[in-house]
């Protein structure tokens, strides 16, 4: 094939993200080769696409190698896991040393790192990519995470950068780091985005059940709240969502959607990783926990009309306050979910040595991405001003924001308690405050405990050391 033929990058797997992020790439000026395991899926797409760019269908992979320019560049977006392999298996017998394979599904770090590592051994560049914004980001602009090595990114940056989101003319793009970083800021991603969609479901069903206000009213809250410090992506869906009437029925759609919450498992995937490297996320694990029990319909259906709720309930007082309380209920406990999602992002980089950017996070996810949100850029210059910030919440604007809202905050985690209404997002985030600025914590009981029945010694407060004492003898103190 004449070198003016040949393909610039080639995309595997034509689902709906697949398949928008090969017609982001040719819209872009970008020659690319189409291939799916179907050919079916290849021709329909061309079909009902092709006037867009420059598309080359392919039917398999070998072809595909043979279409594409040195270095070939791959994208493969197919399901995580073991179809992954399978695709990366075949591609190793069709590419060559300094080719490129981008991973830009949904894939677990641990497995980008094992991926990387091998096909380094054959000198193929592994980059996993996390990309976020649905299929319409894939279309029109993404938040993109690249990891793996410099080299591979140098090769790739003119071209990521030109499909992604852009936001104050700066691409929503940067090299995360080694290996398995971009795939792991993606799952962060992730966690932190379950953590917001429950804190935003909490005070909806505050609102609802607590005021008895109607979907198209809180929907005009909402909108009200995404003109100022709430602005972001979440907020104005669900403003769009609660207003938004069923044309089968002609009642709110809200109403006709069944109350269980699916996942496809990164949320779970965040909390395990943040649980091994020691950090806590109770925001996130109680998103998925909530989400969990929204689908154990059994348990749910056993318990209803036999468990009972407070027997008394308060009248919400002033209508207008509690609203405004559930708004700085809803923005501390988010300032507390994106805390502690880059608190995990700093540790896991320290464990790995990926050398990850905060700051620069915090900017490529200001746009295409999920959770995009105004107080991004209030995150990206909190670590401007101190790249070593141990939490997010003890810089300036954090600190500030969260004490001004935390009235509210409390009053709302306290009416819900009366009122029977589970707020486990905020009651969290609530608790994570207190005890991030506690003096003393009830730890010290804890680790009694664990020297009584186990012997696990403790440490004492007043002088360095190990120490045990004989519980079962005489209880003198030894130092171990």
């Amino acid at each position: 094939m004449a070198d003016e033929q040949l393909a610039d990058v080639a995309v595997t797997g034509l689902g709906t993200m697949g398949g928008n992020l090969a017609r982001n790439l040719a819209r872009n000026g970008y020659r690319v080769a189409a291939h799916n395991r179907s050919r079916h899926r290849t021709d329909e797409l061309i079909g009902e696409f092709g006037h867009e760019g420059d598309f080359v269908p392919v039917s398999d992979l070998a072809e595909l190698a043979g279409t594409l320019r040195r270095p070939r560049r791959v994208i493969l977006m197919v399901p995580a896991g073991a179809p992954t392999d399978a695709v990366i298996d075949k591609l190793r017998g069709v590419l060559e040393s300094g080719d490129i394979v981008v991973d830009a599904g949904n894939a677990h770090f641990e497995d980008t790192r094992r991926r990387e590592a091998t096909l380094r051994e054959d000198g193929i560049h592994f980059v996993g990519t996390g990309v976020s914004g649905g299929e319409e980001g894939a279309l029109h602009g993404p938040s993109i995470m690249p990891g793996g090595s410099a080299e591979a990114y140098a090769a790739l940056e003119p071209m990521l950068t030109s499909i992604a989101a852009e936001v104050d003319g700066t691409p929503c793009c940067t090299h995360v780091g080694p290996d398995g970083a971009g795939h792991f800021v993606k799952m962060l991603h992730n966690g932190i985005e379950y953590a917001d969609m429950q804190l935003i479901a909490e005070s909806y069903d505050l609102l609802r059940r607590g005021l008895g206000m109607e979907p198209a009213e809180i929907a005009e809250v909402f909108a009200t709240w995404n003109s100022g410090d709430l602005e972001s992506f979440l907020v104005e869906i669900t403003a769009d969502v609660l207003g938004h009437t069923d044309h089968a029925t002609g009642e709110p759609f809200i109403d006709v959607v069944l109350d269980q919450a699916g996942q496809k498992g990164t949320g779970r995937w965040t909390v395990i990783s943040a649980l091994e490297l020691g950090v806590p996320v109770s925001g996130m694990a109680e998103a998925v926990f909530a989400r969990g029990l929204s689908g154990d319909v059994d348990r749910r259906s056993a318990a209803r009309g036999v468990l009972r709720g407070p027997s008394e309930t308060p009248a919400v007082g002033d209508r207008q306050w509690f609203v405004d309380d559930v708004r700085d209920a809803l923005y501390a406990s988010k300032l507390v979910a994106y805390a502690q999602g880059f608190d995990v992002i700093r540790e896991a980089s320290d464990e790995y040595g990926w050398g990850v950017d905060l700051g620069q996070m915090a900017t490529i996810w200001r746009g295409g991405c999920i959770i995009r949100a105004r107080f991004l850029d209030r995150i990206r210059e909190a670590y401007d001003r101190d790249p070593g910030l141990s939490s997010l919440l003890v810089d300036s604007y954090f600190r500030d924001a969260v004490i001004a809202g935390q009235a509210g905050w409390r009053r709302v985690v306290a009416t819900a308690a009366q009122l029977g209404i589970p707020v486990p997002g905020f009651s969290s985030a609530l608790a994570y405050y207190d005890g991030l600025r506690s003096e003393r914590l009830p730890a010290a009981l804890i680790q009694g405990q664990r020297d009584l029945f186990g012997a696990h010694t403790y440490q004492r407060v007043d002088r360095p050391g190990t120490f045990h004492v004989d519980w079962a003898g005489d209880r003198a103190e030894e130092e171990r």
